[in-house]
């Protein structure tokens, strides 16, 4: 006979959390799997398991009135004739006409230009609004091919090449009917209203040495101006930085798994994939490996969020980073001033993530006339300037706590682990010590 305790409350299982049993009860009720915008929402290791060493004797802080302190940027120096210059390391990352408004990739541009940085075409094409408003803008060259034309790739400033994303490291991409407007069709030769799904590899190449001959072959299109990224999504770090960089990149972005997207399988998002600590110094050892450091720039991606994250991203090695998520956020994505919508939609602001639907409250993730018109791009510009400005100052004033004149300057040593996961993944000392696991001996 069994006893119950009425002093114990009933214990749910960790496994079978409230929300593993309402996805196995969605599954079973439709049949589909669950289709999703943003990033992995899991906790992983992250920037905010690192702590700065600010200097004190043993290292000379600089004066943030009176010694200055450099952010710039230069990105394609290897083989371009016309490299990038940026005012700071932080660039606007891809995010397509089709997933985005056309007022939101104005806004984009806006902000860009203003704060002296980058915007990222995405899937899909290059808009006017985009390449009006974008001093500097680099083209994405993706597996779909839509909307690709050699002019457009001589508009461009840059061209990158994307052979996987953060969110979904060996998937294609996805854009479903309803947001498939007229000019989306025209813009990708697609029938109106139809799903899109583009492919997960290039149709043309097979590996390095195919890639090589690409990359010659946008070389020569654009006459050898523009530098060429190569964009991989972060499982491999090591081995795919150093086949980038065989194959003739300039650049090499590499995308951890808390970057977004605009639409796929949530069991992608949250099981595919490295966090971007992990990813950065092995991409960093290629690097060094080839005697390239800094000779290939680096960018990295996927959940940088502040000018602290800026700068631990440089210290571990990288030359810049790209935000995608957190661009959206400050051109107003997920704003408590929508709350009521989002609440009609079944969700609430922070948390919406169905931008593959087109019901964007905030006029951003959509392709519906009236929500799009929600968004002033001149306003949210000035607000994702404002927002870069921040960041880079942010970076700046840590630097200088360090001792440093140039972000660049950053280093490993400047840094130390919190725990012992992201000690491993960084190569960070744990705090107190001068060792991480793997390194042996303490």
């Amino acid at each position: 006979m069994s006893y119950h305790n009425p002093y114990t409350p009933p214990r749910k299982s960790a496994t079978f959390d409230d929300y593993t049993l309402a996805e196995i009860r969605r599954a079973a009720a439709t049949g589909i799997y669950d289709i999703r915008g943003a990033g992995t929402k899991r906790k992983v290791p992250h920037f905010d398991d690192l702590l700065f060493l600010g200097a004190s004797i043993s290292r000379y802080p600089l004066e943030g009135y009176r010694e200055k302190c450099d952010t710039s940027v230069v990105l394609g120096t290897r083989f371009a004739k016309k490299p990038i210059h940026l005012k700071t390391p932080i660039t606007i990352a891809g995010m397509s006409f089709g997933a985005l408004s056309g007022n939101a990739k104005e806004a984009l541009g806006r902000g860009a230009t203003i704060a002296g940085t980058s915007t990222t075409t995405g899937d899909g094409g290059m808009t006017d609004e985009e390449r009006g408003h974008s001093q500097i803008l680099v083209y994405q060259y993706l597996p779909s091919r839509y909307g690709m034309n050699p002019k457009d790739l001589r508009r461009a400033d840059a061209i990158e090449v994307v052979v996987g994303q953060g969110a979904k490291p060996g998937g294609g991409g996805m854009l479903l009917g309803q947001k498939i407007s007229d000019r989306v069709a025209n813009m990708r030769n697609l029938p109106k209203g139809i799903d899109q799904r583009s492919a997960c590899r290039h149709p043309d190449w097979t590996g390095p040495d195919d890639l090589e001959i690409k990359i010659m072959e946008l070389r020569e299109i654009t006459d050898w101006e523009k530098p060429i990224y190569v964009k991989v999504g972060g499982a491999r770090p090591y081995y795919d930085t150093a086949l980038a960089v065989k194959a003739g990149a300039d650049v090499v972005v590499l995308d951890g798994m808390q970057g977004g997207t605009a639409a796929t399988q949530d069991v992608f998002i949250e099981h595919v994939g490295m966090p971007i600590l992990a990813c950065i110094r092995p991409a960093v050892q290629a690097l060094q490996d080839l005697g390239i450091h800094r000779k290939v720039q680096l960018i990295v991606s996927g959940g940088i969020r502040s000018g602290a994250d800026v700068a631990k991203a440089l210290a571990l090695g990288a030359d810049a980073v790209a935000i995608g998520t957190a661009a959206l956020v400050a051109l107003g994505d997920n704003d408590p001033r929508w709350e009521d919508e989002y609440r009609k939609l079944g969700t609430t602001a922070g948390a919406y993530d169905d931008w593959h639907e087109g019901r964007d409250p905030a006029g951003i993730t959509t392709q519906d006339p009236e929500l799009a018109a929600r968004l002033d791009p001149i306003a949210a510009g000035r607000r994702l300037a404002n927002y870069l400005k921040v960041m880079t100052l942010e970076a700046q004033t840590i630097a200088r706590a360090c001792g440093k004149n140039h972000l660049h300057n950053l280093e490993p040593e400047d840094l130390c682990a919190l725990t012992m996961e992201a000690a491993a993944m960084a190569q960070i000392p744990l705090a107190g010590t001068n060792w991480y696991p793997g390194k042996g001996g303490f």
